[in-house]
């Protein structure tokens, strides 16, 4: 059976195409283009261009759809069954991984889920979606404050410069205080991936830690991988596809109904 999973993420919105579970290709768009070009509203429904979208050939359109996300909660897409976020990054970290006991940290673009499963079952879960301190779009704001592309400043973790407010706004004041103090932009840049490891920190901590995976497009931060290797005392384990991770769990799922 070919299935499409979809995550409507709030800064990318994610494709996956399974065949029988076989993954067949990943595509990603950026949301508020994606909505301009190739979505519309009929009914209180979300519909996709699809033919526009030139995802598929003839022999490969999809079956069964499932979609999650950052607007799964506002519209719903028209032929999708609509899943929790949770279920979705569950699904895909275990097709991903082959585990079935974790804890997953999952960085969005605006926000933070810690999530516990034992022997393939869901036990526990926390997400912090009320401030987006602690996730990737945080990291883009500081980056354009330090003109910048998260390229580089996944690059640096060493002696991080101190940065300590907590709320995204004020950090971006804090951080242009510390370029006036003249610091380098290697500390500031690590200072930067520290204050994220500050801030996931008390979600962690709920949770046991004996295997890590991370997900979302925070995982592909190595300066971030390595601060928080240090913080909890193993090895993150990013997935082959950290950000793809929803719509792989999504296009799972569509082969299970």
């Amino acid at each position: 059976m070919r299935t499409l999973g979809i995550d409507l993420g709030s800064r990318k919105v994610k494709f996956a195409a399974m065949d029988n579970e076989k993954l067949l290709w990943l595509r990603e768009f950026d949301t508020i283009s994606f909505y301009r070009r190739y979505g519309g509203l009929r009914d209180g429904a979300l519909t996709i261009d699809f033919p526009a979208l030139d995802l598929f050939d003839r022999k490969e359109e999809a079956e069964t759809m499932v979609v999650t996300g950052y607007g799964r909660n506002t519209i719903n897409l028209a032929g999708a069954r609509v899943i929790p976020e949770i279920q979705a990054h569950v699904a895909g970290a275990r097709f991903q991984t082959g585990l079935e006991t974790f804890t997953l940290l999952d960085l969005g673009g605006q926000d933070t889920k810690v999530t516990r499963v034992e022997n393939g079952i869901l036990q526990d879960f926390l997400m912090n979606d009320k401030c987006a301190a602690s996730s990737g779009r945080y990291l883009e704001n500081m980056a354009q404050v330090l003109e910048i592309d998260l390229d580089e400043l996944s690059r640096h973790s060493e002696n991080p410069v101190p940065l300590d407010a907590t709320c995204g706004i004020f950090g971006e004041s804090e951080l242009i205080g510390k370029i006036v103090e003249g610091y380098p932009l290697s500390e500031l840049c690590a200072g930067i991936n520290q204050t994220l490891i500050k801030r996931v920190m008390p979600m962690l901590r709920r949770f046991p830690r004996d295997t890590l995976l991370v997900t979302g497009g925070v995982a592909r931060n190595q300066a971030f991988l390595h601060l928080l290797h240090q913080a909890v005392g193993c090895a993150p384990l990013p997935p082959e596809h950290p950000q793809h991770n929803g719509a792989i769990g999504c296009a799972v799922l569509a082969g299970r109904e």
